[in-house]
């Protein structure tokens, strides 16, 4: 006897009401897409509207979504923010637009503001509660010095950005808390360690592995700063010498350039190796920072490596829920020599 396929389920709450009933039998599809790299999550709904019975939605409406499988817990997937309105034909459907409801319009407005002799964790500390937001940012970097820091015609959402950037972190909002913590850490910022996944080839109906590009061949990463005595241009290296990727930016103090060149070499080397996977089944417990084994395939690129979740796609329709994922090689697996030198 073949086991019966499981059914997915979802669960959408507007403005706190349960509307899953109702919107069910015009629901086309649902897709929501978690990146690492962009500012919000975002949650795209394709409802039919055949009969021109189906009223154009408010933007600003708040959406609460919750995906998975029956017989079993749903995933909270968050709260999202209608933000865009479409409608299009034939066949004629309505499509909802709407990203994490954290990213308000104050957190884009443009500002001047400069620090000097601070840390990570105060300047994030004073941006979160600009916006009555709890930071959660990770002991490692709450206390990295920031000798001098600008926000010149910025939003508080791009410095938060910048020092991600700067600092090699996840730098995002969620759920009422602004975060900072190490890309590939696998754990919150508060240290709780994330729950690690362990796929196989089976799980997926399609695959693509590729090697890197150029980037994967550099041996080590410089960067460059001058000291406020001289003008002579001292640098700082992460990784070995050889072909070695060297830093743009001339960078203010020792422990500037010796960050920059540590969170570029990181960057590297999480990027030795690429993979995107489909899901037949899907998996909305997945999510950018989870870290798991893919196994099953026979190459060892793929199955001795520790992947890392760079951003997740969680697609429900009357097919069923599928989640494509974008996984690159964790930095805990190429075992990269990240001193300076």
């Amino acid at each position: 006897m073949t086991a019966p396929s499981p059914k997915p389920a979802c669960k959408i709450l507007l403005a706190g009401v349960d509307i899953t009933a109702k919107i069910a039998p015009r629901l086309v599809s649902l897709t929501l897409t978690e990146d690492r790299d962009n500012e919000a999550d975002q949650l795209d709904l394709v409802l039919d509207d055949a009969d021109g019975k189906l009223a154009i939605p408010k933007r600003g409406a708040e959406l609460v979504v919750s995906l998975g499988w029956e017989g079993s817990p749903l995933v909270g997937k968050g709260k999202f923010k209608v933000d865009e309105v479409e409608h299009s034909g034939p066949p004629d459907v309505v499509t909802l637009r709407a990203r994490s409801a954290d990213f308000t319009a104050d957190l884009r407005l443009r500002r001047e503001k400069s620090w000097t002799d601070t840390t990570v964790g105060a300047v994030l500390q004073e941006i979160a509660a600009r916006h009555g937001l709890t930071a959660r940012i990770s002991d490692g970097l709450a206390n990295q010095a920031l000798p001098v820091l600008a926000q010149s015609r910025e939003s508080d959402l791009q410095v938060l950005k910048k020092l991600g950037r700067r600092f090699d972190a996840v730098a995002t909002i969620k759920a009422g808390a602004l975060l900072f913590s190490p890309i590939g850490a696998a754990k919150t910022p508060s240290g709780k360690a994330l729950a690690k996944f362990a796929l196989t080839r089976q799980d997926g109906d399609t695959h693509t592995w590729r090697a890197a590009d150029r980037d994967s061949a550099f041996t080590g990463v410089t960067a460059s700063w001058r000291s406020t005595t001289g003008a002579t241009r001292h640098s700082e290296r992460s990784g070995q010498a050889g072909k070695v990727h060297h830093l743009r930016q001339v960078y203010a103090t020792q422990a500037d350039a010796k960050r920059a060149a540590a969170s570029a070499w990181s960057r590297i080397g999480r990027t030795t190796g690429l993979l995107s996977m489909n899901l037949a089944l899907g998996r909305p417990d997945l999510f950018p920072e989870c870290e798991g084994s893919i196994t099953g395939f026979g190459k060892p690129e793929i199955d001795k490596a520790t992947w890392l979740v760079a951003k997740a796609t969680h697609s429900y329709s009357d097919r069923g829920l599928v989640t494509a994922l974008e996984l690159e090689t964790s930095s805990s697996s190429t075992g990269r020599n990240t001193a300076a030198g």
